[in-house]
Parts: structure tokens; sequence; C-alpha cells
């Protein structure tokens, strides 16, 4: 009766009608960024299907101090999505410490599960790769189901910072997407067609200069499913902790393996 329950909030919050998301970063924290301690992080989830922008979650990380303080990069935490008004758990994400995201390994990949009511939905995890990160998200099978990599040009080599317009004044201002793709899509740099989306979106002033906060607008695949897009939400997640909340993560940056000379643009 409990998965059968737990299965209907999946189906209202990710089911057919859950066409775009938007997960937002609170200031939760704030004072104490500003004293150079990591507090845990919030989120607050909307549905923004058709133009709604209804909050039907919130998230906070469950971590500890020491390891935020001196592993930021790759600590272990754990969250749980909770419904508004009821409270119960939607999704609960894991990350489990391991190496930062780094190009060239061939082991020690950094990873985030995903499962609902104790049950396994996936996973997306760090692949190897030269200069820009790439991803791959699982099923409960263990499966490949999407890639996901920012979009690139020079063969793969670079990121394409106009991806979004002009990424200095235009449209394209201080946004940085990741795109998704099939798993079983060869082509997936230079521009390639893609089904999905992660966006990351510019922050105000206040918020850049006194905290670490970050928005995502999340576009998902046409004929995904409801677990395929709990994990392509879920991996948001992943995304702000390797990418944007610590100053390790600029050893890599969103940019790819020279993104730290550039994050500063983002």
């Amino acid at each position: 009766m409990q998965s059968n329950y737990m299965s209907e909030r999946m189906e209202t919050h990710f089911g057919p009608e859950a066409k775009s998301m938007s997960i937002r970063q609170t200031r939760r924290g704030w004072f104490q960024q500003i004293l150079g301690c990591e507090a845990p992080d919030e989120f607050k989830w909307f549905n923004t299907s058709d133009g709604k922008n209804v909050q039907f979650a919130t998230s906070l990380e469950d971590s500890d101090c020491c390891m935020r303080m001196c592993c930021s990069g790759c600590h272990e935490f754990s969250m749980d999505v909770k419904e508004e008004g009821s409270g119960a758990t939607i999704l609960t994400l894991h990350r489990p410490m391991a190496c930062n995201v780094g190009p060239c390994k061939c082991c020690c990949y950094n990873e985030m599960s995903i499962s609902a009511d104790g049950r396994k939905l996936g996973m997306i995890k760090e692949q190897c790769f030269v200069c820009v990160p790439r991803m791959v998200i699982t099923d409960g099978r263990d499966v490949e189901i999407y890639k996901v990599h920012q979009p690139t040009c020079c063969g793969g080599m670079c990121v394409n910072i106009c991806a979004e317009g002009n990424p200095c004044f235009g449209k394209g201002c201080c946004k940085v997407p990741f795109h998704i793709f099939p798993a079983d899509q060869i082509t997936t740099d230079d521009g390639a067609p893609f089904v999905g989306k992660i966006l990351k979106l510019p922050k105000s002033l206040a918020v850049e200069l006194f905290t670490d906060a970050e928005a995502y607008d999340v576009t998902f695949p046409e004929n995904s499913t409801t677990e395929q897009k709990a994990l392509i939400a879920g991996s948001s997640v992943y995304i702000n902790a390797n990418f944007f909340e610590s100053e390790t993560s600029e050893d890599v940056g969103p940019q790819g393996a020279m993104g730290g000379v550039l994050d500063n643009v983002f």
C-alpha cells in the first residue's frame, strides 16, 4: 500500500504532465558563508510546465559539517526531497565520497544515486573525459539511458559558450547549459541535437556576493518516463555539487578541464 502511495506521488510530480521544472537553491546559511563556513544546501522544487510556477517540494542536504569544510568538492551527502504540505519523501539522493570530477581518470568516478521509497531508480555518474566533463544517467538495472554534457565545439574539445546566445551581454549571459542525449546517440558534439536540458541560470548581484545559491531550469525529453524525469531532475543537484559548490570544482569547472579560467565569466 505504501509503495502504491509513493508511486502516486511520483506520478503526480514527475508523470506525463511534467514537462519542465525549476530547482532553486535557497540562501540558507548565508551568514555562515560570510564567515567562511559551508552551510548545507537547501533547494526548492517548482513545477514550471505550461507556464506554471508551483512549488511542490523542498530538499535539505544531510552531511557532516567537518566534511563540508574539509572536502567540500567531494564530501558524502544525502538529500530527501520532501513534498510540500505532507512532508512525505518523494526522492532520496545520495552521493558517496569520491574523487573530485577530473579529466583522464580511470577509476574513483564521482556519482550520485537516486531512489524512491527505498527502491533505486538509477544514478548519474562521471565518465572518463579529456577536456569537457561527461556524465551518464543509468536506470535501476545500471542500463545507460542518457548522456549528459555541455554543448561543445572544436570536435568536442571545447565548451561552446555561445550555445545559449551571447555569453557576455546577450540572452546567453551567465547561463551554463548541460545537454541531455539518448544513450544510443553516437554523435553528441559540435551542435548535435539533444532531447533535454539542465540550464544553470544567472544570479543576482546580492546572491553572487553573499551566497553560492544557484538555480536550474530542467527541460525533460518528450518521451521520458516518470522515473527518467526524476533521475534528470535529481541530476541537477549532482551538477550543482560538482561544478558550482566549491573552489576545488573550479579545477575542472563547468567549462571543461580549463574551466577555472572561464569560471569568472559565468
